[in-house]
């Protein structure tokens, strides 16, 4: 981690991250006691500030269309880690059930309707786990995924310029060789035609 407040960065895009619902609404006025108490840098501060109040200040359905819209269903801004590391692959469910073996590991308990490998909840994970190795490593994974994710979303969506602050602050940006391995490891989905008709027996 590239900075002493990166652990109050990770918690507070752990937050930011989440669906926007009323709940989200109604934490901006922790988040913001949070991040004054818990950033000692006052350049890190104004950045955070800048860069996650404009969500608050959108209307909430008009919020929850924008995440929506930039998250779900799309593949190459998903907030689930293995889904940019592995794609369409069917490596996926063992991949699942590594992380939720490393959560356990690292002291905790997984618990919450959303997949092991999702985003927010690692970041969290990160904020509070020990410098070991696997943590290290996840730390990684994760630096790749969400510079993907940064690299197919525009420049003008306010989640882009709440997430680069953990590209700026948190992670070390992988570079161009590193993202073009790992994306040359992934797999597609295959989305040709069935074959028709297609023949029960």
């Amino acid at each position: 981690m590239t900075t002493n407040d990166a652990p109050a960065l990770l918690i507070i895009m752990s937050r930011i991250l989440d669906y926007p619902n009323e709940e989200f609404f109604q934490s901006r006025t922790v988040i913001e006691e949070f991040y004054n108490e818990h950033i000692s840098s006052e350049v890190i501060r104004k950045e955070v500030e800048a860069r996650i109040v404009p969500l608050f200040n959108m209307d909430q359905k008009e919020l929850q269309e924008l995440y929506v819209e930039t998250f779900d269903y799309k593949e190459r801004t998903s907030l689930y880690l293995t889904a940019h590391e592995l794609g369409d692959s069917r490596k996926r469910g063992a991949a699942l059930i590594k992380l939720q073996k490393l959560i356990c590991e690292g002291g905790f308990e997984y618990e919450g309707k959303e997949l092991a490998d999702y985003i927010p909840m690692l970041l969290e994970l990160l904020a509070v786990v020990p410098a070991e190795e696997n943590f290290v490593r996840l730390s990684r994974r994760l630096a790749f995924a969400l510079q993907r994710l940064l690299n197919n979303l525009p420049n003008e969506n306010p989640y882009h310029k709440a997430i680069d602050l953990l590209m700026m602050f948190v992670f070390e940006a992988p570079g161009k060789e590193e993202l073009d391995l790992l994306e040359n490891e992934r797999e597609e989905a295959d989305l040709d035609e069935l074959p028709y008709p297609v023949m029960y027996r």
